[in-house]
């Protein structure tokens, strides 16, 4: 069993992608060929923004979205402990400080009851983070950022294809950044990012910055990085954006059907509390996840993940340590400062998801978790 079965999306877009790449192959413009800005269009027309920028890595979108911002040392960026490490690195990385705020115990996302008391003089921006595909409640911190005059940088590589109040994730902020990692709800085949904006000035200082902080040829107005998305990866991804709403679909459908089947096993949801053997997501009545991942919380998770291997049932756990825990930051934020990221990561599991997982696949992982549980 795969966690992630990208070899059956292959065999369905085969030709397609070997015919994409094969023009790329043929008319040579490995860098900033057509394919990119043909994808950059498209996916600004799905997101429902005027402007797409192609990244080479999601991370590298972050750090490109707050260099556009003249985030630099000395500044404070507001974010979650509870996430992959490329949030709070690329705010390190360039001399700011990332603080930390603890998440909601229901979505698992940035609590936006906690961001007025991290708010200081130094803060220039917020970055929420979409946990396992689902948006943070972009509402109530778009609007304490507006009171404080604040941009915020939606963190969406988990959440690309997903939506908020009927509006598409990276369209909900001043800009959305997103990755292409193969993992991801829309991957390619080896790094990608994009940065969204309606801010026509942003996204021209964006295509400056991925290229070197060039404005023209051999000529740079700005320091920058080499951030460019590649053609072949722009190229590939085109043939996968064609099935992605589809892909949009099944991950619904897939990650509801979890909900339910555990529920009816005696599973409850994330509002009922911590004490069931297992406690299935919860998705914001607003909002349509793609569940980057599908993850419970359980009791004993070491042991439940080695007996769900033992039956080759693959698993992974997102996130076991805060970042705010991480050694490399010394921030002055400690477990006690972010009680509930430090409870729930010693409890949560992510277990196979993806748009190709059978009825069968998923009866035997739930049958599993049911039984190793305890689940009535």
């Amino acid at each position: 069993m795969q966690f992630i079965d990208l070899k059956s999306q292959y065999s369905g877009i085969e030709d397609a992608i070997k015919t994409r790449i094969n023009t790329v192959l043929e008319h040579g413009q490995f860098i900033l060929g057509p394919e990119v800005a043909e994808l950059e269009t498209q996916l600004a027309e799905f997101v429902g923004v005027a402007h797409c920028v192609g990244m080479s890595s999601g991370t590298d979108a972050l750090l490109a979205a707050m260099m556009g911002l003249e985030i630099g040392r000395g500044d404070e960026v507001i974010t979650t402990p509870f996430t992959f490490i490329a949030t709070a690195e690329m705010i390190a990385l360039l001399g700011a400080r990332p603080v930390f705020v603890d998440i909601d115990p229901v979505t698992y996302n940035l609590n936006p009851a906690l961001l007025e008391d991290a708010i200081t003089g130094r803060t220039r921006a917020i970055m929420p983070v979409a946990l396992y595909g689902q948006c943070a409640n972009m509402d109530a911190i778009n609007a304490v950022a507006a009171q404080h005059r604040l941009p915020v940088i939606e963190d969406a590589a988990q959440s690309f294809g997903a939506s908020n109040q009927g509006r598409r994730s990276c369209g909900l902020s001043r800009i959305g950044c997103t990755s292409f990692f193969p993992s991801k709800p829309l991957g390619g085949y080896g790094d990608g990012g994009a940065c969204f904006t309606d801010d026509a000035t942003l996204a021209a200082r964006l295509r400056e910055l991925r290229n070197h902080g060039q404005e023209r040829r051999y000529h740079h107005p700005r320091l920058g990085l080499n951030g460019r998305l590649d053609t072949l990866q722009a190229a590939i991804l085109l043939e996968k954006l064609r099935i992605f709403p589809a892909e949009i679909e099944a991950r619904v459908r897939i990650g509801e059907r979890y909900t339910r089947l555990f529920n009816e096993c005696g599973a409850v949801s994330t509002a009922a509390g911590t004490d069931a053997p297992v406690i299935t997501p919860t998705i914001a009545p607003s909002n349509i996840s793609v569940y980057a991942q599908y993850t419970i919380q359980v009791a004993n998770r070491d042991e439940v993940a080695a007996q769900l291997t033992a039956q080759g049932i693959p698993t992974a756990v997102h996130y076991p340590l805060p970042l705010n825990q991480q050694p490399v930051f010394d921030c002055g934020f400690g477990a006690e400062c972010t009680p509930i990221s430090a409870a729930i990561a010693q409890r949560v599991l992510s277990l196979p998801m993806h748009p190709y997982l059978t009825d069968d696949a998923q009866d035997r992982i739930i049958a599993a978790v049911a039984e190793i549980t305890g689940l009535t």
